[in-house]
């Protein structure tokens, strides 16, 4: 059949037509894509991925994002691990993220093996902050919004040394875990013992401090460390650990915990050994339930954090960037942005700055 004229110009505008279809498709690609920027009235995807919800601290976090989220015009999907250290359920939050087209991601890390996921997803275009939990190494994302750990930790352990008044202490160290690395951990752990005034020669890990020697915090005295044990950041994890470390000896005197529910659990191991009375509790967070622990005087003191702030201004800043606007910064001479902390006690020390119960209680979660 001949190629008329009129056969070749319905062809050619088919061909414009199509080629016009593909950039439009191309363009409405690149609009929608994590990497680029929206509309003032457009939907901003986020996902928060917490590190688990059985740890009202994170459902909190939860909570505070929900909020924010329809305030600031976001699509907020929730996820959390299984538990406390549960990677393979972070790691497949963070993908079906990217999958989404999210424009970033809020996460309080359980552990490195989420770090090469988070790099696949800052590469993908997505902002990614962490909450909480500084990971290793800082810039794994793209900022953090969290407690300065090791000055919480820091102010629970000025507060005890002041408390002893120069006694022999005798320390039991619950940690998070065992098995891993986590800086919120260590930093926690490490800032408790520098406050005491304890020296901890490799700031790495926990456990490298000399059993035995003398504390300098307070009046000073001597000090003996019973052991670490690993809680998961959970009750029924501290009354294991608290038993062990008792079975070990019987002589402590103070309780170092990681987090409220890990505290509340040293305390029921404590309550069935009859010896609550004799021991100071100290831990970090300052949750509503563990400001009642201060109260109650199950708990001497705590560091109160703020996990709702976190939340709220890190789902502020993602839905800021993706219309446009700057990046948060670096609180001064910190690899994150602090939120703050204040530590709770309704027995104050000359010394070390604190908030009794009853005014922590207005403030709990960062409500």
């Amino acid at each position: 059949m001949p190629f008329t004229l009129n056969r070749r110009s319905k062809l050619l505008a088919a061909a414009s037509l199509a080629a016009v279809a593909v950039t439009a498709l191309a363009g409405c690609s690149a609009a929608d894509g994590p990497g680029s920027t929206v509309g003032p009235n457009d939907k901003v995807g986020v996902t928060l991925i917490v590190k688990t919800t059985t740890n009202p601290y994170f459902v909190s976090m939860e909570e505070a994002a929900k909020a924010d989220a329809a305030k600031a015009n976001v699509s907020l999907t929730l996820a959390a691990g299984k538990k406390d250290g549960d990677t393979d359920s972070q790691i497949q939050a963070i993908e079906n993220a990217i999958s989404r087209g999210d424009k970033g991601i809020l996460i309080t890390p359980n552990g490195t093996a989420v770090n090469n996921e988070i790099a696949k997803a800052r590469k993908a275009g997505l902002y990614v902050i962490a909450l909480d939990t500084v990971p290793d190494p800082a810039k794994t994302v793209d900022i953090t919004f969290a407690t300065d750990n090791f000055a919480a930790g820091e102010l629970i352990g000025k507060w005890t040394a002041a408390k002893l008044d120069g006694k022999k202490a005798t320390i039991a160290m619950l940690d998070l875990f065992s098995d891993q690395i986590v800086s919120v951990d260590t930093n926690r752990d490490q800032g408790f013992l520098k406050g005491m005034g304890i020296t901890v020669p490799d700031k790495s890990k926990n456990g490298t401090e000399a059993k035995n020697g003398t504390y300098t915090g307070g009046k000073g005295g001597e000090y003996t460390v019973v052991g670490h044990q690993p809680t998961q950041g959970a009750e029924d994890g501290g009354r294991a650990a608290m038993e062990t470390l008792l079975s070990k000896n019987s002589d402590i005197n103070v309780v170092y915990t990681i987090n409220e529910p890990a505290a509340y659990g040293a305390y029921q191991a404590l309550k069935a050994a009859g010896k609550e009375k004799d021991v100071l509790i100290v831990s970090i967070d300052g949750g509503c339930a563990g400001v009642g622990y201060v109260k109650d005087g199950i708990i001497a003191a705590t560091s109160q954090q703020f996990p709702s702030k976190m939340a709220s201004l890190g789902m502020e800043a993602i839905a800021k960037i993706a219309r446009g606007g700057e990046a948060p910064k670096p609180s001064d001479g910190l690899d994150f942005f602090s939120t703050g902390q204040t530590l709770v006690t309704d027995q104050a020390q000359p010394g070390v700055d604190s908030v009794s119960s009853s005014e922590a209680a207005g403030t709990c979660w960062g409500k």
